[in-house]
This record gives C-alpha cells, structure tokens and sequence, in this order.
C-alpha cells in the first residue's frame, strides 16, 4: 500500500467517516471551490451569478422556507456608466413584479482621495418611505477600469405571510468622484405575502462586471 493511500485509509473509521486528524490547514486551503448547496460552516452556498455588461441580475429560485435569513454577497460590482447607482427591489410573484413597498434609512461615511474633509451623514435622497422604488445600495459609483463595489445584504424570514421583511445592507466601494464610500442601510418591505424573488440594477446602463452570491443561514 502506498503511503499517501494508507495515511488516507488511517484517517477513515469503520463507517467510512472522516476522522478531524484528516482535515487539516492545508488540506482546507486546497480546495479551490464550493458546489452549490455545500454547507460552509453556518452558511449554505445557493447559487452565484457573475455579470457580463448585464442590464439586471435576479434570483428567482433558492429563495423560499427553507432558511430564516438570506445573504446577498456582492464582490467587484462595477458599472457600465459613471455616476449610477446599484440597487435591489423584491418580488412576491416569482419575479413577474419587483416592486414591494419599502421604507428604509441610508447613511454613509465618505473619504476622498485627495484627504478632503470627510463626512459622516443621514442621506435623505436615498432612503425610501413607502416607496416602491429601487433600494439604493451603492450610489454614484465609478466606472474605471480598477473601480468596484462590495458589500453583503441580509434578508430576514422572507418567507413569513406573518412579519413584514426586514433586510440591512453595508458596503464599501468607489465613486465617480475619486473617493471611497461605506453605506449602512436598514429597511423593510411592507409586505406579508412571501418574497421569492431579487432583482439588483444600476440605475442607468448596465451592470458591466461582479458577481453576486446567494447564501441560505441556518
């Protein structure tokens, strides 16, 4: 028996279960990806889609009873444009409408480049009441070649026909005008019909690169 074989067969019990000894630093730094619906420690991979100068990214399937939260990822999100927003709606039918009535609150930090004064403000332009709009969650963002955005949105109990659907968003990213943002945004959707359904836009021109990944918390 060779030796990697037989280091491999002295970590497997009886039942064919791997023993912890198997499981190592380099072992986990090895692996290069996860299949969907692979459990990473609390969090449950769904699905991932990766942008390719897309007018809008939905997810219209994976989000259901199944968890009590939802996570959003957004990783290198960048506009086809200068100076458009990135932002999310919910839909109750499955996708057919995204226009669930929101009210939320914005409020950002901003540090420029050029070490201006920065600033730490309540943005009543981008926070909705009642609205049905588009949440905002990256506004005025930079189309440069080295220029994204990131952040992670939290979705909670979107299944209930009882609760209305809170959700919370923070991010970091760039914007047109040489300076890196950090949005907290907080809201609900005013809604005790399930939400089954995600569609994030920009506000104008497409979404020209990133990917957004979806994630089940147990």
């Amino acid at each position: 028996m060779g030796t990697i074989t037989r280091s491999f067969a002295n970590n497997i019990t009886t039942s064919g279960v791997l023993l912890p000894a198997s499981l190592t630093n380099n072992s986990i730094a090895n692996v290069t990806a996860y299949n969907a619906s692979v459990s990473v420690g609390g969090m449950v991979l769904i699905s991932s889609q990766t942008a390719s100068n897309s007018a809008s990214i939905s997810f219209t399937t994976g989000i259901d009873s199944t968890y009590k939260e939802y996570q959003f990822y957004f990783i290198n999100i960048r506009p086809a444009t200068d100076i458009a927003d990135f932002s999310f709606n919910m839909s109750t039918d499955g996708g057919s409408n995204y226009n669930v009535t929101k009210t939320s609150t914005f409020f950002y930090a901003y540090h420029a480049e050029n070490d201006a004064t920065p600033v730490l403000d309540y943005d009543t332009g981008r926070d909705l009441a009642q609205s049905t709009a588009f949440q905002i969650l990256f506004d005025d963002m930079d189309n440069d070649a080295d220029s994204n955005g990131n952040g992670i949105l939290q979705l909670f109990n979107p299944s209930s026909t009882t609760y209305v659907k809170h959700f919370i968003a923070n991010s970091t990213y760039n914007v047109q005008q040489s300076a890196e943002y950090n949005t907290y945004i907080a809201g609900y959707g005013n809604t005790t019909s399930a939400v089954n359904a995600i569609r994030f836009q920009m506000s104008s021109g497409n979404i020209a690169d990133g990917t957004i990944l979806l994630f089940g918390i147990k």
